[in-house]
């Protein structure tokens, strides 16, 4: 085989690759929404997840969320003092945290901690062949592993959105508290002059895309594992790579789409 039929090879099976596995997560993500409608339902699995998903994450989201306020509000003053404008910072804070900072703080902490979980658990079930023993049993393991998992994600993120905002304008009033001895009722009616409600809810349709794509690719991403102990580590890596850009991939769209419905 001459060195141009070798390239031409290589390509063409790197395409059809490319097209296999897209159609794989196509149809993975359709299964979901056939399944999710039919009993039975797994309601102790799905609050299980939603406890070990949402409420685990407090920690961590409690600590970056603050320090996302502090350290935004802080790095803005010496900007807006310049022009004399430090009387603006509470609503560029809240401008800031609640459209974009909040969902998106909170989908990539939750994209490195719960998809990374999701895809080595699942994956090590599937190297282990825990799936297939489930299969042989009749339970269903893709009700039981993945929609309760995406389910779990979908609710949750939205909950650690509203709440990672909270934390972070409580870190923005601390600094500017400090600075300016602004009282707590000024700030927030200062910081909220100027959300309106296709913010919060941009915010929060933001926090239910993101928990549903993190869901689903690190189900698929474990639930497709193969090659032992070494699949389990690339599939939770992949799990939060590709979390992550289909994450800011979905920023830009849903930008995009709110700026044509307030314009």
């Amino acid at each position: 085989m001459s060195l141009k039929q070798t390239r031409e090879f290589v390509i063409t099976k790197g395409v059809d690759e490319y097209f296999i596995n897209l159609y794989s997560a196509a149809k993975f993500v359709l299964r979901f929404f056939n399944e999710v409608l039919r009993p039975p339902y797994e309601g102790k699995e799905i609050i299980k997840q939603c406890y070990e998903i949402g409420y685990k994450s407090f920690p961590l989201i409690s600590l970056t969320g603050f320090i996302t306020g502090l350290v935004f509000t802080k790095q803005s003053r010496p900007s807006l003092a310049e022009f004399g404008a430090t009387s603006w910072l509470p609503s560029l804070v809240a401008i800031a945290i609640i459209k974009a900072l909040a969902p998106l703080v909170t989908a990539l902490i939750a994209a490195g901690k719960v998809g990374s979980n999701i895809g080595a658990e699942i994956g090590s079930m599937r190297v282990t062949e825990q799936i297939d023993a489930m299969e042989v049993s009749a339970v269903n393991p893709y009700k039981f592993l993945v929609v309760s998992r995406v389910l779990a994600t979908t609710f949750m993120i939205p909950i650690l959105t509203c709440y990672t905002g909270f934390v972070a304008m409580m870190g923005a009033y601390l600094n500017v508290q400090t600075n300016e001895m602004t009282s707590f009722v000024s700030f927030f009616e200062q910081a909220f002059e100027k959300i309106s409600f296709l913010d919060i809810f941009s915010s929060l349709t933001k926090g239910i895309v993101y928990g549903f794509t993190i869901g689903i690719v690190g189900c698929y991403k474990g639930y497709n594992a193969t090659q032992g102990t070494e699949g389990v580590g690339k599939a939770a890596n992949a799990s939060v790579v590709m979390s992550m850009f289909l994450i800011f991939v979905e920023e830009i769209l849903i930008v995009q789409i709110t700026n044509s419905i307030r314009g």
